[in-house]
């Protein structure tokens, strides 16, 4: 996945989640800290492994404050 210069882009992948059909879920699935269903549907949603270790580091690194 193409990403700004931080190395990052949050739009893209939001707008792949809705082409997916997954939003709703991915936003369930990070409010319940549940990261194995996170990046159940980033894979489904088909990101490379890169893009899901990136958004799985950010929510881990939030700490629950999401």
């Amino acid at each position: 996945m193409k990403t700004d210069g931080n190395g990052f882009e949050g739009t893209l992948i939001l707008e792949r989640l809705a082409e997916a059909g997954r939003v709703d879920a991915f936003f369930e699935a990070i409010d319940s800290d549940d990261l194995a269903e996170v990046r159940s549907i980033l894979k489904s949603a088909e990101f490379d492994s890169e893009t899901i270790a990136m958004v799985l580091k950010m929510i881990a690194a939030a700490g629950g404050d999401h």
